[in-house]
């Protein structure tokens, strides 16, 4: 029972710590390299709102594209820590990384314009977010077969009884105290 729990934990885990990190990989690029928060400072407050929805249009092209394009190429290493367990928050960061560079790329226009982002210090920026909050809602406990929270002797009900403290008998009211 307790590995069906854990396939489950699994199977909504990875996805929603991917999810997680394509928003923070998006924030990334959208704060980042796009600057969206300029939109915002226009003196007219026309002008601010047509900035808003130029806002919620452009974060959810960049949040649809990112889905679609880096999922293939982060479910490899993905893949690999699920099924070695590998835990270590510096393989999730250089897997953020990779998947990031690659995606772009891979996914790069032919003309030589980007699709997402054009400066390789904001891909890698964006792959270092991703990375990490893949590692914090997903990474820190990937593996089916490693446990979470106990030991294998723990799991096994191997563990020994604690130790007793001996007991120390009362002082006796004859004897003298210092």
């Amino acid at each position: 029972m307790d590995n069906l729990v854990r396939l489950l934990l699994r199977l909504v885990l990875v996805p929603l710590g991917y999810f997680a990190s394509v928003i923070a990989g998006a924030c990334v690029i959208l704060i980042g390299e796009w600057r969206i928060g300029s939109l915002f400072t226009a003196a007219d407050p026309g002008d601010r709102a047509l900035g808003f929805i130029v806002a919620i249009v452009t974060t959810v092209v960049v949040l649809f594209m990112l889905l679609m394009l880096m999922w293939l190429v982060a479910a490899v290493g993905i893949l690999f820590s699920e099924a070695f367990a590998i835990r270590s928050w510096m393989f999730h960061v250089a897997n953020g990384v990779v998947s990031a560079w690659i995606g772009a790329q891979l996914f790069a226009p032919s003309d030589g314009s980007a699709l997402v982002a054009s400066d390789p210090f904001y891909v890698v920026a964006a792959g270092l977010a991703g990375g990490l909050a893949y590692w914090l809602v997903a990474g820190s406990t990937a593996g089916f077969f490693k446990p979470i929270l106990r030991s294998p002797a723990e799991r096994a009900g191997a563990l020994p009884p604690p130790p007793q403290q001996p007991r120390l008998p009362p002082p006796s009211p004859e004897s003298p105290s210092r």
